[in-house]
């Protein structure tokens, strides 16, 4: 037999939200907490007859409505212009289940009809789940492309720079070469102008002492 849904509730933000699913633990994945709020008392089954029709009428899909409103669960819901979080506005206690009225229809006819609505919802609740991991993946694939991206940007800025850096460092590398260069052609030019001006000293001294003699 098709395990049941149950229709659970809980605060999130602004909106109260509320959802048709197999298990606490699978409301807990739709609504995106990862702690145990039926634990800590921030979320609990509900038997509210409006919000459980409206929830079963959408297996998994989450619903909400402003904290403190009485209004209907929707699947996009908005907080009205003049909203406020009111006294009341705390997470409502479930309420008391009530004593099914005694029918008289053949109890295997109306389990057959639960079983079916039951697999029924199990299967929209399953399609549903599917449908929000898969725009999961997607939001997750669109981030990691994003990241890529801005690393192939960070990459190329880095090249870009590096490339600056290395052409003129070349630059500084070449007019040095120049410079020590041309300190070659004038330390070779200093060398022979000492040696010349020495002979010409020596020539010139000894004219001068051969003078005075």
């Amino acid at each position: 037999m098709a395990r049941k849904l149950k229709t659970y509730i809980t605060n999130l933000g602004f909106f109260e939200l509320a959802l048709a699913a197999p298990s606490m633990k699978a409301a807990l994945d739709a609504w995106g907490l990862g702690h145990n709020a039926f634990h800590q008392g921030f979320a609990k089954e509900t038997h509210d007859p409006k919000i459980v029709a409206a929830a079963m009428a959408k297996p998994g899909v989450v619903l909400k409505r402003p904290v403190g409103s009485k209004g209907s669960f929707q699947e996009n819901a908005a907080l009205p212009k003049d909203w406020s979080v009111s006294a009341d506005s705390e997470l409502p206690p479930p309420k008391a289940k009530t004593k099914a009225k005694t029918q008289k229809a053949k109890p295997e006819r109306k389990s057959r009809r639960e079983d079916k609505a039951a697999r029924a919802a199990i299967i929209s609740f399953e399609k549903e789940k599917a449908r929000r991991e898969k725009a999961r993946a997607k939001e997750a694939a669109e981030e990691e492309a994003r990241a890529r991206k801005d690393r192939a940007r960070r990459e190329r800025e880095t090249e870009k720079a590096q490339d600056a850096l290395d052409r003129a460092e070349a630059r500084h590398d070449q007019a040095m070469a120049a410079i020590e260069k041309e300190r070659d052609k004038l330390d070779r030019r200093a060398r022979l102008e000492r040696e010349r001006w020495d002979e010409e000293r020596a020539e010139l001294t000894g004219a001068l002492s051969r003078a005075r003699d």
